[in-house]
């Protein structure tokens, strides 16, 4: 078993850590809200006084932060984690951050004689719970199978995609489409009603036919279809709108480094920057339906 640092313990970060513990691994976690740190030691957890105090002596150091930013921020200098952290560490980042900065990263634990992989992640609040995630994980062979043992008692696939950054690559285009998807689902429902077609027998129709995709068959935006969705709870995330805009940032960024056009992309970007300008960016990602639906709403 393993000693790990673990930085970030959100609403993502906090049952991954718990899974962990679970696993007999010994975890030392940080995080700034007292809540969170609160709860991790409920859980077992032995909560770090400081941030660098979670880097020291460990076998490896974990974040799950929300920016790219906040991950160099707590990594990099004298006061980060690298310089605290033991040489030979491994360092596995599960944020979702932009492919330039993750593969930085990289480079700067590469001089800090650590081993390094981006492994971000697909399964939401119940995947992390559940121990049920996907990890895209981007590194170097050795690092990676160095990870597996710890990813493995957070998620069901991991998956090697690449060199560093290529996580957050397939992380980034992933999500990408999956916001497309959720507009898409949306506005089938969105026209159905009108049509005289009932929610209900679209959705039985869909999720048997072609037009089939995990949106439809397993997180359908609309309430009274399938059970523990967040439409069904007032769209209570899950999956927050908010995040779903930086995801898509991310994508649109990506794309202006490297030349290539994304339109569909660049549209479902700008729908979720209006819902999040309706004040609705803390309800799940789903509750974009309610843009698509309200003629008073739609740009």
């Amino acid at each position: 078993m393993a000693n790990i640092g673990f930085v970030g313990l959100g609403h993502m970060g906090l049952p991954m850590a718990i899974n962990l513990l679970n696993a007999g691994h010994r975890v030392t976690g940080f995080d700034l809200s007292a809540q969170a740190m609160d709860a991790f030691a409920l859980a077992g957890g032995m909560p770090a006084s400081t941030l660098q105090s979670a880097a020291l002596h460990q076998d490896v150091i974990l974040t799950m932060l929300q920016t790219g930013q906040q991950v160099r921020q707590v990594c990099l200098g004298e006061e980060g984690l690298f310089a605290r952290a033991c040489p030979q560490a491994l360092f596995i980042d599960c944020s979702s951050i932009d492919v330039a900065r993750s593969r930085e990263l990289h480079q700067h634990a590469i001089k800090r004689e650590l081993r390094a992989v981006d492994a971000p992640v697909s399964g939401g609040v119940k995947g992390a719970a559940n121990a049920a995630l996907t990890f895209m994980v981007g590194g170097s062979q050795d690092a990676f199978l160095a990870a597996m043992p710890i990813l493995s008692s957070m998620g069901k696939k991991i998956i090697h995609t690449g060199d560093a950054g290529s996580g957050q690559a397939a992380k980034i285009c992933n999500n990408m489409i999956l916001g497309i998807s959720m507009i898409a689902v949306s506005e089938a429902f969105t026209l159905a009603e009108p049509l005289g077609l009932s929610a209900q027998k679209l959705f039985e129709v869909v999720s048997n036919a072609s037009g089939q995709c995990w949106v439809m068959n397993q997180y359908v935006p609309v309430p009274g279809i399938l059970e523990n969705v967040p439409a069904n709870h007032d769209y209570q995330p899950g999956f927050t709108a908010a995040m779903m805009l930086k995801d898509l940032g991310l994508s649109q960024q990506s794309a202006d480094a490297v030349g290539v056009k994304t339109p569909m992309a660049s549209h479902a970007t700008a729908l979720y920057q209006k819902l999040s300008d309706e004040g609705m960016s803390d309800l799940d990602f789903s509750a974009i339906i309610k843009v698509i639906a309200s003629p008073h709403i739609m740009p």
